[in-house]
Order: C-alpha cells, then structure tokens, then sequence
C-alpha cells in the first residue's frame, strides 16, 4: 500500500531550517554512522516526490546533480522556475488533493516522500492525506526559523517506530491516526 510520508530532520525546538533558510546545523551530522544505509533503505522505498518552490530553489543552489534520479517530483509553485535537464519534473499550481491521486498511480506501490517545507506538508495535512511522519530530531536548538509543520494535528499521532543513532540523534516514526482531513486553520 503506497504511503503518504513526511521524512524530515528538526531541531530539538521544532525547525527544519534556520531563520536564514539554511542547514549547516543539519549537515554536521551528515557522517554520522548508519545514517547513510538509513537514508538509502527510505529512499529505496520512495517513489514520487513533492516538495515546494522553496525547496526546489534551495536544491538547485547546491549546485549539484538532480539528487533524486528518474522519480517523478511534483514542484508546487505559482511562479516560473528552472528545469533541471534529465530530471523528471513536473511544476504544478494544482491543489494537493488532485496532484496526490497522480502521485498515487504513478508510485506503482511505492511511498509518497514530501519533502522539504512544512507549508506544503500543511496542505496535505488538511486535506487528510498523510499518513507517517518520520521525524530526525537533531540535538542543536535554533531559537528560530523555518518550523517543522504549520498545521494542527491535534489527535494523538502513533508513535511506531524509533531508530537511535551516535551523536544524539533519533528518528520517530508516527502514523496519523486517520485520514480524515484536519480542521482548517
């Protein structure tokens, strides 16, 4: 069964990014052992992408290859960016409910990776289309910036799984508790 997922690493005070928009906090973890076999088992199971024009932007200011081969990745965004040649890409101003049925048979029995900003996360969130989170929580604290997810999840999320690595930091793997769409707001 193909599975929504918001694979994420968050500061122990709830941010994905600093307030400058960047991840050097993050990436000072990136030799830490059996996260790269970790990060590659996830990967493995992935099929589509979604992300936002944010993180697409953030991804092409790497300046490094599409790190995500030939899966399809829906970029969400109302303004015109750059293709990337050879990546398989598909910019859209649709709402996430349609785009998420497309993203659904194009997985093939695959999971669904939505990847980057919690603002596009949200509106899977209201719209009852996500079912997992798996939150790095990395052991540094931000005091700011971009937040983990803007959106209210207030039922009890099921924890289901927790992954410890060297340097303090854990994967939590929760479940939504229903699709069911969240109350707006």
């Amino acid at each position: 069964m193909t599975r929504t997922q918001y694979y994420v690493a968050a500061s122990i005070d709830g941010y994905i990014a600093d307030s400058a928009g960047k991840l050097d906090w993050l990436f000072q973890f990136n030799d830490t052992p059996g996260l790269t076999e970790h990060y590659q088992a996830f990967i493995d199971s992935v099929g589509p992408l979604a992300m936002g024009a944010a993180t697409y932007e953030f991804i092409l200011g790497e300046n490094q290859p599409w790190p995500y081969a030939d899966r399809p990745t829906w970029v969400f965004t109302h303004r015109p960016l750059p293709a990337i040649p050879g990546a398989n890409l598909r910019f859209t101003t649709e709402d996430v409910s349609a785009v998420h049925a497309q993203m659904v048979e194009a997985a093939a029995g695959k999971n669904l990776w939505l990847i980057g900003g919690g603002n596009l996360v949200a509106q899977f969130v209201r719209q009852g289309l996500l079912d997992e989170i798996l939150l790095s929580v990395v052991p540094v604290v931000l005091g700011g910036g971009i937040p983990l997810l803007p959106a209210a999840l207030t039922r009890p999320l099921e924890l289901t799984g927790l992954t410890r690595f060297d340097r303090g930091m854990v994967e939590l793997r929760y479940t939504l508790p229903s699709r069911a769409p969240a109350p707006k707001g």
